[in-house]
């Protein structure tokens, strides 16, 4: 009997280091059985690609002029900024419904202090930002400490952070904003090198993005083979990566060939670097997913889970408020009506890249898929002509359809 089960082990080992167990079948079999290991990880990828192509023939190839996919990064930039904080409140198992109006009271005490007060702009910035860590966790205290429901005190973060809003800006647009502060919302890397018809710096970061996918592809790929993981065949593995520079160099190209890459773009790669290295290598990563997997057992393991579910709630604050600093700047004014359902596209974009509704699941790329995936679908539609009722109706069923494969995925997984 142990003989049996001895020949048959070898069969899974190759796909993991890249081999193959007998001609193409069975290495179509393997990618077969890797894509459904790993659906959800690829899942939006593909839906994404496919959104793209049906957009771009649908507008004769306008949704990917380089100015409208640099458009198209700065009109999605707060909302991307927002999901990366709410995937870490949804993998640790709560919810924010009051980052749309935290977003707004910010921009408002900016607009307050720069208008009116005619404050330095970097000064302001950070007084913001300490705002909204503040903020952030005021609410992260009632809900770690004290023990009162998330969906209840962010509730009440919205109503009152509107009316914060209502009573600061007086019920009136604020602005203009200094010309520094808008530039990080709304302006682009400078020139520099010579003329290639291209914007220089632009492609540079470009290449060292996709130098830098390919080498921590490959670490993680090392490191979980040494720890006996689950990885994907080594072709499906490599496709993976193939499909990913050519995305990040198509982006890239079209940014250089325009203006170059937003200021913007930059604040949120290093968003995504380091909230993406956290939660993969950090403690505290680990300690979102345990207490958003299983607290009764985390707690058991050791894990502070106030503390940590406190830490989650600040974190949000603080990229709430620099969210509504990016809206604010990039539309010269304060209003008493900024942020209205931004909490909904940023939970939208975070179940539409994988989070779950029961928690201990997601990643931070997830939520940078999922923001776009939203920002071209509103995007498109609004090329194509579609009206704001019918919008959000298709917006709507995108959700449901991404909330529900998660629901089936798990189903067919327990199975």
């Amino acid at each position: 009997m142990s003989t049996n089960v001895t020949a048959k082990s070898p069969a899974p080992a190759p796909a993991g280091k890249g081999g193959s167990t007998g001609g193409g079948d069975g290495l179509l079999q393997l990618m077969v059985d890797g894509m459904r290991r790993n659906m959800r990880q690829y899942g939006m990828l593909i839906a994404l690609g496919l959104i793209v192509v049906l957009f771009a023939v649908w507008t004769d190839g306008d949704l990917l002029l380089p100015r409208n996919v640099s458009n198209l990064v700065l009109q999605n930039s707060y909302i991307l900024i927002l999901a990366i904080g709410m995937m870490l409140v949804i993998i640790a198992g709560h919810i924010d419904l009051s980052v749309g109006s935290l977003t707004a009271f910010v921009g408002a005490v900016a607009a307050v202090l720069m208008v009116k007060h005619d404050l330095d702009w970097p000064i302001a910035v950070v007084l913001c930002l300490l705002l909204g860590a503040a903020a952030g966790a005021a609410q992260g205290f009632f809900i770690a400490y004290l023990g009162i429901p998330s969906f209840i005190v962010t509730l009440a973060g919205m109503l009152t952070f509107r009316g914060l809003t209502e009573i600061f800006l007086e019920g009136q647009t604020l602005g203009p904003f200094p010309e520094g502060l808008q530039k990080v919302s709304n302006g682009f890397l400078p020139e520099v090198g010579p003329d290639t018809n291209y914007h220089n710096l632009t492609l540079l970061l470009g290449f060292a993005v996709i130098a830098f996918i390919v080498l921590q592809e490959f670490r993680d790929r090392r490191r979980q083979q040494e720890f006996a993981l689950d990885v994907p065949p080594f072709k499906l593995f490599l496709l993976k990566i193939v499909a990913l520079a050519a995305a990040v160099l198509t982006v890239t190209m079209m940014l250089a060939s325009y203006k170059g890459a937003p200021v913007v773009l930059l604040i949120l790669g290093v968003l995504v670097v380091g909230f993406g290295y956290v939660m993969r290598n950090a403690v505290i990563g680990r300690h979102i997913y345990a207490i958003g997997g299983n607290l009764p057992a985390a707690k058991l393991s050791g894990v502070r889970d106030k503390k940590v579910t406190f830490l989650v709630f600040l974190n949000m604050g603080m990229l709430a408020a620099l969210a509504g600093l990016v809206f604010a700047a990039r539309f010269n004014a304060a209003s008493p009506k900024a942020g209205v359902n931004f909490e909904l596209e940023a939970i939208a974009a975070s179940f539409i890249g994988g989070a779950s509704m029961s928690g201990g699941v997601g990643t931070v790329l997830g939520a940078i898929i999922g923001g776009v995936v939203l920002g071209v679908l509103n995007n498109g539609m609004n090329l194509v002509g579609v009206g704001s009722d019918w919008q959000q109706v298709i917006k709507g069923l995108v959700l449901l359809l991404a909330v529900g494969f998660d629901v089936w995925n798990k189903r067919k997984v327990g199975s």
